[in-house]
């Protein structure tokens, strides 16, 4: 089965580059215009992600990894005094949105178990990573709210807009 199935047919030349630039755009941005909750950002990053792992090819994905995180830490507001803190964390999110995207076009066949494995599956390195930071580093505590939980809600409800609306748009 062609991984690429669901791909759009794009009629206009460049419209699958001005799609991917508007992605790319919001995905920085969002951290500025929306500011808080964490849980909404993050939900709309991840949607973001699920979105264009449906529809573009990996070279446009590239971006999408980086871009989300250099906004938030932009920004500055997400995690205010701890801010600092998230310089270690960049390498980690950008692997864990790599695998989240590689996870779900993995089992793509089946969407909805696409959604959850590959958000437990970012969970689960975010976790495991706060877990090392917090205790080797001596990080606060909080970044295992952040890096933990929160990051497993909101990749299960942005796989899961993600994986509903591609049915719709």
């Amino acid at each position: 089965m062609n991984l690429y199935k669901q791909q759009q047919n794009y009629k206009y030349i460049n419209l699958e580059v001005y799609e991917f630039t508007i992605y790319s755009i919001v995905s920085f941005f969002l951290p500025f215009l929306i500011g808080h909750p964490q849980w909404l950002i993050g939900t709309l990053v991840n949607f973001f992600l699920i979105r264009a792992a449906l529809y573009f090819k990996l070279k446009y994905l590239l971006p999408l990894l980086f871009l989300p995180s250099l906004g938030v830490l932009s920004a500055g507001i997400i995690f205010s005094t701890n801010t600092s803190f998230l310089l270690y964390y960049l390498p980690f999110i950008w692997l864990s949105n790599l695998i989240f995207i590689v996870s779900y076009r993995r089992f793509i066949n089946n969407k909805w178990f696409s959604s959850v494995i590959s958000s437990v599956i970012k969970f689960s390195l975010l976790f495991i990573v706060s877990l090392a930071f917090i205790f080797i580093l001596n990080f606060p505590k909080v970044f295992l709210i952040n890096m933990g939980v929160l990051q497993l809600i909101t990749a299960l409800l942005g796989s899961f807009l993600a994986t509903t609306s591609s049915k719709f748009v």
